[in-house]
């Protein structure tokens, strides 16, 4: 028989899900009305921002942000078609491929970036004291680190 939860845990558990989507929700429509970049523009350009010459091997890229591998080529071929970011052959796997940010998605990301910190800024953190952010690190790190892994041999190559 099925372990149904108990009201304190459907309410924490709705509560957190709820949490979730009008913060994602939230974030979103911010980001589209400030900058025209999509929370998926973001989510891609942010790791290619970072990597070392602003390029990153397709499978990587969706390791960073936890997409499986068509969703991933669906938002690169929209973001290449605005001149976001471009794709290319990898040197070292014919397998496999790159995608690299190019300076018109420098510019967007750059741009985008500082508002964004400041809406994350303004509708997560001045919500928690200190020692609040703390705790929830931890009971986040915790409850990510004893999930099963979910990667299939599909989603973990280009």
């Amino acid at each position: 028989m099925t372990g149904w939860l108990d009201e304190r845990e459907a309410r924490l558990w709705q509560s957190y899900r709820d949490t979730h989507r009008e913060l994602m929700r939230a974030l979103e429509a911010r980001m589209i009305g400030n900058s025209g970049l999509s929370g998926a523009d973001y989510a891609l350009l942010h790791p290619l921002s970072e990597a070392e010459n602003g390029v990153l091997r397709t499978r990587d890229l969706g390791r960073s942000v936890g997409w499986e591998r068509s969703r991933l080529s669906h938002q690169v071929s929209r973001m290449e078609k605005r001149g976001l970011v471009c794709r290319e052959e990898c040197a070292s796997d014919a397998r496999g491929s790159m995608v690299r940010l190019t300076e018109l998605g420098r510019t967007a990301i750059d741009a985008a970036a500082p508002d964004h910190v400041e809406a994350v800024r303004s509708y997560f953190f001045d919500r928690l004291t200190p020692s609040e952010q703390l705790q929830l690190t931890t009971l986040l790190d915790r409850i990510a680190a004893e999930l099963p892994a979910t990667c299939t041999p599909s989603d973990c190559t280009d």
